[in-house]
């Protein structure tokens, strides 16, 4: 469900991901530790950071665990050995792993043949031990500018395939009131910082998760999605972090969690606010420490995950009355994005209405050219309080209703949604019960918890309900 804008509109705010202004970082390689001081003690006034390595297998720690601007390696490892394989094999793995990644070998002097084979490899170029420093220092500012423009250009074109790829939620967000939004979107998107989206239900909480995560670096991996509410307490263990064969009772088969489908991706915790306190610590300790176990399992596993959360819920209030603890909102809320209700982007309500048209009109191949003049202003009139999810099944409703070649006022069955102004006797069951849970909902200022206790319903057949009648 879009909420918001045009693609060149987010791509005009895009920052770049690259700080040029960065401290180069060298990874060199050699298995004498003089020759890494005597670099170390080069390069570290020149403004390069500079990490060691005295083994092949070292080197292959040290860009598992980080990454690098360039590498500086030695091509003999073993005492007495002259050959240069150990360095050449070195290299033919590194240009495999990362072709963009500048590889500067170092050879004994008057190796020429060595050099040349390293070349040859992948090697952007070589030095001579001893080494004349200025010519040294020239490679490695001449390689270091090459590597990273490089970057840059390859996550812009990524940027852009993202911006323009099939299936990505589109935007749609021309009033004012969604500038602050885009803006956030497009500064923390390329990032990995965790972020609170705020907002009504319905108003596209998650179509902001899913355009963070296209911007982001993680794009190529999993964007794992739990309606944290929906999940009633027994499982939420068992859901979120797995369990082994055993665990209890049900615990036929090892079962892999939601933050372990989301390693090296994101995962995007819907509804935070509606976890069980008790829950709350295990989230929290999982954010800290950056490991899960599975429930019944004392074997921790290290995951790489970014968090994004959302809420309709006021967290800090929850905080104020003991009901979310500070320190878990403090981890998630890096950054917090507020989506203003559709009541206050009225300007968007023509272009998304469009979109829906077009979108549901095309699944249930319909012939449908546009709205009636009044459609659009019934719509510009109608307070949307389930916002845009609502928009959106009301327009599904229309193009299904819709006899001719137009939507009419009548296909919306606005009126239909604003049961008040019927007598209840000419409702329908269902339209009663929407405006029950719609009560209920404003009541609790949309706090699910209570709105179910008051409607006598579990949170998970609330959730179900408000999702069919598209609250």
């Amino acid at each position: 469900m879009p909420i918001s804008a045009k693609s060149q509109d987010l791509r005009s705010v895009i920052p770049s991901r690259i700080h040029e202004n960065a401290a180069p970082c060298i990874l060199a390689a050699d298995d004498q530790a003089h020759i890494l001081d005597a670099l170390q003690l080069l390069l570290n006034p020149h403004g390069y950071r500079m990490d060691k390595a005295t083994s092949p297998v070292q080197v292959r720690e040290a860009l598992n665990l980080g990454s690098y601007d360039a590498l500086l390696i030695d091509l003999n490892y073993t005492r007495d050995t002259t050959s240069g394989q150990e360095g050449l094999d070195l290299l033919s793995e590194i240009v495999v792993l990362d072709s963009n990644l500048p590889v500067i070998v170092m050879t004994a002097w008057g190796n020429v043949e060595l050099a040349v084979e390293a070349m040859r490899r992948g090697a952007r170029d070589f030095i001579q031990k001893p080494w004349e420093n200025e010519r040294l220092l020239a490679i490695l500012r001449t390689q270091v500018e090459l590597h990273r423009a490089l970057q840059q250009a390859e996550r812009l074109a990524a940027e852009n395939r993202l911006l323009q790829a099939q299936g990505r939620p589109e935007f749609i967000a021309k009033a004012a009131s969604m500038e602050p939004v885009l803006e956030a979107i497009a500064r923390v998107g390329p990032s990995d910082a965790n972020v609170l989206i705020t907002g009504e239900h319905g108003s596209g909480k998650e179509v902001v998760a899913q355009t963070l995560h296209a911007l982001s670096a993680r794009s190529s991996r999993p964007l794992v999605a739990v309606n944290t509410g929906a999940l009633a307490e027994g499982l939420f263990e068992s859901e979120i972090f797995g369990h082994v064969k055993g665990a209890f009772t049900d615990a036929r088969t090892d079962r892999i969690g939601r933050f372990e489908l989301a390693d090296q991706g994101t995962i995007f915790l819907d509804e935070i606010g509606n976890v069980p306190v008790r829950q709350q610590a295990k989230l929290l300790r999982v954010l800290e420490s950056g490991e899960i176990e599975r429930l019944g399992s004392s074997r921790a596993r290290k995951i790489d995950v970014r968090v994004i959360s959302a809420t309709n819920c006021d967290l800090q209030a929850a905080c104020a009355s003991g009901q979310f603890r500070e320190d878990l909102l403090f981890r998630l809320n890096t950054v917090e994005i507020h989506v203003p209700p559709l009541r206050e982007r009225r300007e968007d309500i023509p272009a998304l209405a469009i979109h829906f048209l077009r979108r549901y009109a095309a699944r249930y191949r319909r012939e449908i050219d546009g709205f009636e003049g009044s459609s659009l202003q019934a719509m510009a009139q109608y307070a949307w309080p389930g916002n845009v999810r609502e928009l959106d099944h009301t327009l599904e409703r229309a193009v299904l209703m819709c006899r001719g070649r137009e939507i009419q006022p009548a296909d919306l069955g606005l009126n239909m949604q604003r049961p008040q102004a019927q007598n209840l006797e000419e409702l329908s069951l269902e339209s009663v019960e929407a405006l029950l849970i719609r009560k209920a909902l404003q009541r609790f200022q949309g706090n699910i918890s209570q709105a179910a206790e008051a409607l006598g319903l579990s949170r998970g057949a609330l959730y179900r309900r408000m999702e069919k009648y598209g609250l």
